[in-house]
């Protein structure tokens, strides 16, 4: 079987870009807090990650309002992560339902620089080629250094009828994942895992439709692999992105 190669948050191709609703998933080891994955603030105590950036041995803290990922800067927060919940069907080896919830040790205050995403409504599908965005601090290349700087890159959407075939992603891609990208230039790379695929609307705001998942074993940007993600509208209700918890607490994640 191929191997997948996990993925993280910085994106290989990408371009700089501001902050808003984007973290930095990191876990203490020895002592030292180091950036793991991505994620998307959505609500003031809730952040939206993947499943397999999480073990249950870490210990892990969520920073707001980054840019720079070494630079200490005006604003930001670091807050301990109190609660973790992953999907009840999250399958290891296949990916499936790869999507996970932190909860945050307190509210976070809402500012220029920390401001919730909005989710999709439920079963919403993208068409193929709509234009989205993957966002994150993961490798620049295949191999490369980890971005310092917060970067995005344009992920055209892969409809599943094309991203399911043969020669693409096969069974591998589901109907509960988006594919965006796959032309071998732009792609998510090592460290962009949990972050978020954001796409515009027609009235020109922006929902959160993805969580990066995986992607290729034989690079970041390889031909016809386009980056996976797990489709958000399939698991959230976009009017319930507010109350996460009574979501959670009625076993509806």
């Amino acid at each position: 079987m191929k191997r997948l190669l996990v993925l993280a948050v910085v994106v290989a191709g990408g371009k700089r870009l501001n902050l808003f609703q984007y973290v930095s998933l990191q876990s203490n080891s020895r002592g030292r807090w180091s950036h793991v994955c991505g994620g998307t603030l959505i609500s003031q105590e809730w952040v939206l990650t993947a499943a397999h950036c999480i073990n249950e041995v870490d210990d892990y803290r969520v920073e707001l309002g980054k840019h720079s990922l070494k630079a200490t800067e005006e604003g930001s927060v670091a807050l301990s992560a109190t609660k973790i919940i992953t999907h009840e069907g999250y399958n290891v080896l296949l990916s499936r339902n790869d999507i996970a919830l932190i909860k945050l040790s307190s509210p976070v205050a809402l500012s220029d620089t920390i401001t919730p995403a909005c989710l999709p409504e439920r079963d919403v599908v993208l068409p193929h080629g709509t234009p989205c965005f993957v966002t994150g601090w993961g490798r620049l290349s295949t191999n490369g250094p980890a971005a310092d700087i917060l970067q995005q890159a344009l992920l055209p959407v892969v409809g599943h009828d094309v991203c399911s075939q043969p020669d693409w992603w096969n069974v591998l891609a589901t109907e509960k994942m988006v594919c965006a990208g796959g032309d071998g230039i732009a792609a998510g790379c090592n460290g962009d895992s949990g972050g978020p695929l954001n796409c515009p609307n027609p009235d020109g705001s922006w929902d959160v439709h993805g969580v990066v998942s995986f992607g290729s074993g034989e690079g970041c940007d390889v031909l016809q692999k386009p980056t996976v993600f797990t489709q958000v509208s399939s698991y959230f209700l976009a009017e319930q992105s507010t109350s996460i918890s009574t979501k959670v607490g009625h076993g509806r994640f």
